[in-house]
C-alpha cells in the first residue's frame, strides 16, 4: 500500500513530536558551558524549543520534518554557524561564512532505506537556494555509531565534497550556486516528484538527476 510523504518546516509543535533524544538535544543550539547547566537542571526540551523560536524569528526557516502518513519519520535541522555555537567543539571548524550548516539529519530506524534522508536534503536545498545561500556545510563522520553526525558516505553520495579532511569528523561542503545541479528549477522539479505535484508545463524536457551514485543507508 502506497503510504503519504509530505516535508513541513520545522516548528515548536512539530519539535514536540520529535523523538527522544531529539526533541531535547541541544548539542548544536548550545555552546559546552551552557550545554551542561541545561543537561543538568533537566531542561534540555525547553532551551531547544527556545533557540528554534528566536532563529525562527531572527534569521528564518530552519529545519524540515518528513511525515509519513501524518507520522515525523525523520528531520533535518540547518542555520548559519552563528546560531550554532555547538559546532565550535570539532576541530574541522568553523563552517565557511558564505555557507549555512547542516547540524542534524536524522530518520527514525523504522523508516531507513526508504529515501527519506535524500528527500529532507532536497527540501533544505530548495529552500536555500531560494534564499540565495550558496552552499552547505556539514561536521560529519566516518563512523557509523554516531547519533549527532550524519555520515560522511551518505553526503558524499549526494554530491558533498570533502573541503577540510579528518579520520573522524571531516568537513564537508555542497555548492548551491546556479551553475550546479541544484538551482532552484531543478530542485522544485525534484520536489514535485516526490511530493506528487504537478505542473502545467514541464521546466525542462529532461531534468537531470539530483542524486546520482550508488544508494546508501540512510544517516541517524
Amino acid at each position: 500500500m502506497a503510504v503519504a510523504r509530505r516535508l513541513a518546516p520545522l516548528t515548536r509543535d512539530s519539535l514536540a513530536e520529535l523523538p527522544s533524544p531529539c526533541r531535547s538535544c541541544t548539542r548544536w543550539e548550545l555552546d559546552a558551558v551552557a550545554r551542561g547547566r541545561v543537561e543538568a537542571e533537566g531542561c534540555g526540551a525547553e532551551a531547544k524549543a527556545e533557540w528554534l523560536s528566536s532563529t525562527l524569528l531572527d534569521w528564518g526557516s530552519c529545519g524540515l520534518v518528513v511525515r509519513v502518513d501524518g507520522e515525523i519519520a525523520g528531520y533535518a535541522l540547518y542555520a548559519p554557524a552563528a546560531y550554532l555555537p555547538g559546532l565550535a567543539a570539532y576541530p574541522t571548524s568553523p563552517i565557511a561564512p558564505d555557507a549555512v550548516a547542516l547540524a542534524a539529519l536524522r530518520v527514525e530506524p523504522a523508516w531507513a532505506g526508504r529515501g527519506l534522508a535524500r528527500m529532507l536534503v532536497q527540501g533544505m536545498a530548495a529552500d536555500l537556494v531560494r534564499r540565495g545561500v550558496k552552499a552547505v556545510e556539514a561536521v560529519a563522520t566516518t563512523r557509523g555509531d554516531s547519533e549527532c553526525l550524519v555520515p560522511a558516505d551518505f553526503l558524499l553520495a549526494l554530491g558533498f565534497t570533502t573541503v577540510r579532511p579528518h579520520p573522524r569528523t571531516p568537513r564537508l561542503r555542497l555548492d548551491l550556486r546556479s551553475t550546479s545541479p541544484w538551482r532552484e528549477d531543478v530542485v522544485e522539479a525534484a520536489l514535485d516528484r516526490l511530493l506528487g505535484r504537478r505542473r502545467p508545463v514541464p521546466l525542462h524536457r529532461e531534468d537531470p538527476a539530483l542524486f546520482r551514485g550508488p544508494a546508501r543507508p540512510e544517516s541517524s
